[in-house]
């Protein structure tokens, strides 16, 4: 089935695959829509990818293992995955898209993962050709554009970036954060070395363009950026934080994470992923309502400095998941016409070019004109 569908959609039926499932019909691309349930794939399909009778796609429920992704994926080209945590769940994926020669693109924030794909899976990838790139998403991608903006002006080699969202994250996303803030570091750049957050430093009172009152924000298990960047030359020091603009979830989230963290710190990791997973579903078990543009804001803030030199940019959008989805489709686009910019190991902007990500983003009405300003 998957030679007839060049992309294969893992995980199509969470918020996230319905909303790549439909900028790739956006983008006339046939796509297979897998995960566990092909019940719930259809139910997501039918019911909440907008357009979607008017897509070539077919849905195929596939167990998650790495024999079985492998069959589904031979013969496509490139594989879309969205199910997390990706340091659970990611591995067999990926081993699979290595076997069935295809390329990967993921949704991920997780440093440990990250790390994990470069170090044991991007020599394969490159030699044989192929794209690793994990992190395409909203709440990276369109701030490593702004970066990159940034970067155009020679002689600046550290990134301040915070990025903010209007809305709540998602089912998945909320079991990533607490899994992730539990069973591993997270990483900033200093002098082009990993140095760990202070893991009790709690939230951070930031100034953010646009607005007087003072946001919130927390390293986010410290974002893909320093892990994209470390492979920068012209970049030794990296720092993210980020949030939502609603203060009062803000004021939860350490909350939430410190008793979760408690509760299960003596657990074995099995047991104590379980745990997590049920305080997440706690947390958040259904599914956040479609976005609007009005509600569902987002902030990208970069400044970038060096010794003699400053520049900001500023990236004002709304409907960050409908980024995410549209970053996603536009990776699969640019695959299934020509090879990326770099194989192996690399973020979007490394793949596809940050002036052509930030292109199909204003197509799309999610993005406004970067504010850029620059002292020399």
């Amino acid at each position: 089935m998957s030679a007839k569908k060049p992309v294969i959609v893992y995980g199509a039926s969470g918020y996230t695959g319905r909303l790549v499932c439909e900028y790739l019909r956006e983008y006339n691309i046939p796509f297979v829509a897998a995960g566990r349930s092909a019940e719930k794939l259809n139910a997501a399909m039918k019911a909440n990818v907008a357009g979607i009778e008017t897509a070539d796609y077919e849905v195929v429920e596939v167990p998650h293992t790495v024999s079985a992704l492998t069959e589904l994926f031979n013969g496509a080209s490139v594989v879309l995955n969205t199910v997390g945590p990706f340091a659970k769940f990611g591995g067999e994926v990926v081993q699979a898209c290595w076997a069935s020669r295809c390329h990967y693109t993921d949704t991920t924030g997780e440093q440990d993962w990250l790390i994990t794909l470069e170090q044991e899976w991007g020599t394969k990838f490159a030699n044989a050709g192929l794209l690793l790139a994990p992190g395409i998403a909203q709440m990276y991608t369109t701030g490593e554009i702004a970066a990159q903006l940034c970067l155009e002006t020679p002689g600046l080699d550290t990134l301040d970036i915070a990025v903010f969202w209007g809305g709540s994250p998602t089912i998945a996303s909320t079991q990533t954060i607490l899994v992730n803030a539990a069973m591993a570091k997270a990483y900033y750049l200093e002098q082009n070395k990993y140095v760990e957050h202070q893991p009790d430093a709690g939230l951070y009172n930031l100034a953010i363009p646009g607005q007087h009152e003072l946001a919130l924000a927390l390293p986010w298990g410290g974002t893909s950026h320093p892990v994209w960047f470390k492979r920068d030359p012209r970049v030794a020091n990296v720092k993210v934080l980020g949030g939502v603009f609603n203060r009062g979830l803000m004021l939860g989230v350490p909350q939430i994470v410190a008793a979760a963290l408690d509760a299960t710190k003596d657990m074995n990791p099995d047991d104590r992923y379980a745990a997590l997973a049920q305080t997440a579903a706690g947390v958040m078990n259904t599914m956040p309502p479609r976005e609007n543009p009005r509600v569902n804001k987002s902030l990208d803030s970069v400044y970038a400095s060096g010794p003699l030199g400053r520049a900001h940019c500023v990236i004002n959008g709304n409907s960050n998941y409908k980024q995410t989805g549209m970053l996603q489709a536009y990776a699969a686009a640019h695959l299934l016409q020509q090879p990326p910019k770099r194989v192996g190991f690399a973020s979007g902007c490394q793949a596809f070019g940050h002036h052509e990500l930030l292109g199909q983003l204003r197509s799309f009405g999610l993005v406004s004109k970067p504010v850029l300003t620059v002292h020399d």
